[in-house]
């Protein structure tokens, strides 16, 4: 069974033919009732079968090229030369199946090949042109719609994310343990203790910012899981370890705003905090192939599975999706040695 995109496309193109056919049919009778007979109505059938078909292949051809995802300055130059190459190929396989089924061309005068191709390439030609720019209109204004979609879509994801994020750094719990870390911390190490409270001032003024971009530089996300990992380190103390392995070229590179701390807060949530002797969280950032590759390492085990409608994967998942589409990838997985990773991979993006 086709899919219902291609049973639509299958549609259109045989009744856009079968309409080309009949109004042909229509001004022969109108004007030339005469010359309509067996042949007349074969011609007809090999030019509803050469549109067909060399309208099909130009659209393969189209999608295959990602033509429509191209600005529109990019995609007329090309359009129009696709025109003239499907006119001209329209135009052989016309004429190709009169010569193998030896029926003589509407005009039975000695003319050359080149000069019927020719004449046939321009006439037919009026019909690829409408068939072009109908495709074309159509799929730019769906692409449009999808587009404005995508876009409220990725808003409205922002917003409850700011609104998670802002209800999980604010909970009790959250703010319990984070004071009387500061607290504990107030006799022994004012010094550390005025530190912590600008870390969590970071924390929170980043939760709350969060929905006013649509991505940050890796930089500015990195500098608020340190803050909120320096936090933690309080309340775990050796029990948290923390290594970075951060190429600096990547420090530029745009990701969504909070994303990779919400994947540190899952590493200490289910993966350190259930450790009894704790153990490490290591955040990577390299470039491999074109991508950028993000990844947080965990001492833990997934336990053979993976909770995919959490609120930290699903978001992740959702977001770069939104943001970047197929292009993006995320996993997590279980290796060697007791950890977990989550890795990120998102198309690098050169600097202006």
């Amino acid at each position: 069974m086709l899919p219902r995109g291609n049973k639509y496309y299958w549609i259109c193109q045989i009744m856009g033919w079968t309409f080309v056919v009949l109004s042909m049919l229509f001004f022969a009778y109108s004007l030339s009732p005469s010359k309509i007979d067996d042949k007349f109505f074969l011609r007809l059938f090999f030019i509803f079968l050469a549109g067909l078909s060399s309208t099909h292949i130009l659209r393969t051809f189209i999608n295959r090229t990602g033509w429509m995802l191209l600005p529109i300055e990019k995609v007329i130059p090309r359009m129009a030369i696709a025109v003239v190459v499907t006119s001209f190929l329209c135009s052989l396989i016309y004429l190709g199946l009169l010569s193998v089924f030896s029926i003589q061309s509407e005009n039975p005068r000695n003319i050359d090949f080149s000069t019927k191709l020719l004449a046939s390439t321009l006439d037919i030609g009026l019909f690829i042109i409408p068939w072009t720019l109908i495709y074309y209109i159509y799929h730019y204004v769906a692409k449009s719609r999808k587009q404005e979609v995508d876009t409220l879509k990725l808003e409205a994801l922002v917003k409850e994310l700011e609104l998670k994020t802002i209800k999980a750094h604010i909970n009790p719990h959250f703010i319990f343990n984070a004071l009387n870390s500061i607290r504990a911390l107030i006799d022994e190490n004012p010094e550390r203790a005025r530190n912590a409270i600008t870390e969590l001032s970071n924390i929170l003024r980043s939760s709350m910012q969060s929905e006013k971009s649509e991505t940050v530089p890796l930089e500015k996300e990195l500098n608020i899981v340190r803050d909120y990992l320096a936090l933690e380190h309080i309340r775990f103390e050796d029990r948290l370890q923390v290594e970075y392995e951060i190429d600096e070229d990547t420090l530029d590179q745009p990701v969504p705003p909070m994303m990779l701390q919400t994947l540190v807060e899952n590493a200490i949530k289910h993966g350190i905090g259930k450790q009894m002797r704790g153990g490490v969280v290591r955040i990577i950032s390299d470039f491999k192939d074109d991508y950028h590759q993000l990844m947080v390492q965990n001492t833990g085990q997934l336990n053979g599975h993976i909770n995919g409608d959490g609120f930290g994967i699903s978001s992740t998942r959702n977001r770069l999706q939104l943001l970047f589409g197929n292009k993006a990838d995320f996993s997590i997985r279980e290796s060697n040695n007791n950890l977990v990773e989550a890795a990120v991979k998102i198309p690098v993006v050169i600097p202006a």
